[in-house]
C-alpha cells in the first residue's frame, strides 16, 4: 500500500508554472464574462496559487534529472518493438488491451516524481467498422489515493503529428520533447493530475506507423474513447470500469473530443462519460481552412489535408499538387508538429495546388470536411459539454472562426445536450495586458474547474 503524501507533484505543473511565472504573472484573471445556461458552473481562470501547488514544488525533492545518455536514447529514431503489432482476427472488441508495459515519464530531460505512466497497445475501430490497432499512454497520479475511486479522462492533445514518433506514448517518455501539443497540454494535465485524476491520452493509431489520419474526426473519436476502455482493463492501474469519466479535446484534438462526445453512448454505452471540454476546436474544417490559409496557420491547414488523407485515401493529396507541393507533403508526412508545421507562415496554399485553388474549394474534398463537421445531422453529446473558444476574430490565435463555435453550441443544444458556452478572451489586447490570462485560457486551464463539477456530480 502506498503512503499518502502531504504534498504532491507532477513535472507538467512545474513546467506549467515556471512558464507562467516567466511571463510575469502575479494574480489570476477572469474569464470573459457570459450567462451560462443549462450546465451553470463558470468557467475559471485559476490563480497562480493553484498552479504553484504543494504538488508543484515537490517535483523538485521527487524528480530527477535524467543522465544524458537516457536523455539521447529516445531521441534517436531506431524501432521500438512495443509498437509491434500482433495480428487480429477482426472479431476483437474496441477496447480489447492487446499489451502495456510501465514507463517513466520524462519531458525535457526531467523524469517527475509522483506519477506512474503504463505505454499501452488495444484494439479500436476503422470508420468503415474493421479493427485495427492504437496506441497511447496512461498516466497516475501517486499520490496515495485508492485506484479505484479515480475519475478518468480522455484527452486528445491540440495539434497532434502525422509522422511517426511524435505521439502521446513517445512524446511523455522523452520524444520530440519542443512539441507544441505537448507543451500546450502541460497546463491543463498539472491541474489534473493535481485533482487525483488518471489520464489517458490516444496516439490515434500505432506510434509506429507513417503517416498518421490524426486529423479524421470519428476515427480519433473512436481511438479516445477505447483508449479509456483499454485503461480500465489494465489491472496494474487498479482503475473501476464504472469511474466517471471526462472527455478533453483543444484545437485539432478537440475534433476527437467532439466527436467522441457524440458518438460515445452508441460507441461505448458502458463508459459513465460526465462532461466533456471542447476548447478552441476546429468545428468546420472548410471554414478553418478559409480563415487560416495564408495565414501564421498555413502549415497547420496543410497538416491536417495530410492528417485526414490516410483515412480519406480518395483525396489521393499528390495528384492535386504541384511538385513542390508533393515535396513539401513528403516531408510533413514524416515529421513532427514542431518545427514542421510552423514552417509555412502567410503562404497560400492555392500556390501548392495545381489548378491553383485553395484546398477549402477543390470539389473533390468536400465529402471529407463534411464528415468532419461537428454536429451535422443533429449529432450531439448526451453528457454535458463545454465550448470555449475565442469570443471574436481578432487576433493570430483566433483561428478558428468564432461563429464556429457559437454555431456548434446552438447545433448541440438542438440535440438536446447539456451545453454551457464560454468563450475567452484571445484577443491581441488580452495578449498584451494579461499574459497571463491569455495563456492559460488558450491553453484550457480555465476549464477544470467545470470539468471538476462534473465529474462530482452523483
Amino acid at each position: 500500500m502506498r503512503t499518502t503524501r502531504s504534498t504532491r507533484l507532477t513535472l507538467p505543473a512545474l513546467l506549467a508554472a515556471a512558464t507562467l511565472a516567466v511571463a510575469g504573472a502575479t494574480t489570476a484573471s477572469p474569464a470573459v464574462a457570459v450567462p451560462t445556461d443549462t450546465v451553470d458552473t463558470p468557467t475559471r481562470t485559476p490563480g497562480v496559487d493553484e498552479i504553484f501547488t504543494g504538488y508543484v514544488v515537490s517535483t523538485f525533492t521527487d524528480g530527477r534529472v535524467a543522465t544524458p545518455q537516457v536523455i539521447i536514447d529516445p531521441l534517436r529514431p531506431e524501432s521500438d518493438p512495443f509498437y509491434t503489432e500482433p495480428s487480429l482476427t477482426g472479431d476483437e472488441a474496441p477496447g480489447t488491451l492487446l499489451k502495456s508495459e510501465p514507463v517513466q515519464v520524462q519531458f525535457t530531460g526531467v523524469r517527475p516524481g509522483n506519477l506512474r505512466a503504463w505505454r499501452t497497445m488495444f484494439v479500436t475501430e476503422e470508420m468503415d467498422g474493421t479493427r485495427s490497432i492504437s496506441t497511447g499512454i496512461l498516466m497516475v497520479p501517486d499520490d496515495g489515493r485508492d485506484d479505484a475511486t479515480r475519475p478518468v479522462i480522455g484527452y486528445q492533445e491540440a495539434n497532434d503529428s502525422v509522422g511517426a514518433r511524435c505521439h502521446p506514448s513517445t512524446q511523455w517518455t522523452g520524444s520530440n520533447p519542443i512539441d507544441g501539443s505537448s507543451w500546450s497540454a502541460l497546463g491543463p494535465l498539472a491541474m489534473m493530475f493535481d485533482r487525483g485524476w488518471a489520464v489517458m491520452i490516444s496516439d490515434v493509431g500505432n506510434d509506429a506507423e507513417t503517416p498518421h489520419g490524426v486529423f479524421a474526426g470519428k476515427y480519433a473519436a473512436n481511438t479516445l474513447l477505447d483508449g479509456v476502455r483499454s485503461a480500465m482493463r489494465l489491472k496494474d492501474a487498479g482503475l473501476n470500469s464504472d469511474a466517471p469519466v471526462g472527455i478533453f479535446g483543444i484545437a485539432g484534438g478537440g475534433v476527437g473530443a467532439g466527436f467522441a462526445a457524440e458518438r460515445a453512448a452508441s460507441y461505448a454505452p458502458e463508459l459513465n462519460i460526465r462532461g466533456s471540454v471542447l476548447e478552441g476546436m476546429v468545428v468546420d474544417q472548410r471554414n478553418f481552412f478559409r480563415g487560416s490559409d495564408g495565414s501564421l496557420g498555413s502549415g497547420f491547414v496543410f497538416a491536417t489535408l495530410l492528417g485526414l488523407e490516410p483515412k480519406y485515401p480518395e483525396m489521393d493529396l499528390n495528384s492535386h499538387l504541384t511538385p513542390l507541393g508533393r515535396q513539401i507533403a513528403d516531408w510533413y508526412r514524416g515529421e513532427c508538429q514542431t518545427p514542421a508545421y510552423f514552417s509555412m507562415p502567410f503562404v497560400p496554399l492555392s500556390a501548392l495546388f495545381t489548378d491553383g485553388i485553395p484546398p477549402a474549394d477543390i470539389p473533390e474534398f468536400q465529402h471529407v470536411y463534411d464528415d468532419n463537421l461537428l454536429g451535422a445531422d443533429g449529432a450531439a453529446p448526451d453528457s454535458p459539454t463545454l465550448i470555449a473558444s475565442c469570443v471574436a476574430d481578432d487576433s493570430p490565435m483566433s483561428l478558428v472562426p468564432a461563429a464556429d463555435a457559437r454555431g456548434l453550441a446552438d447545433r448541440y443544444r438542438a440535440g438536446g445536450t447539456p451545453v454551457s458556452y464560454q468563450p475567452t478572451d484571445c484577443s491581441t489586447t488580452q495578449m498584451f495586458t494579461d499574459i497571463y490570462g491569455w495563456g492559460t485560457d488558450l491553453f484550457g486551464m480555465q476549464t477544470i474547474s467545470w470539468l471538476e463539477a462534473q465529474l462530482k456530480d452523483s
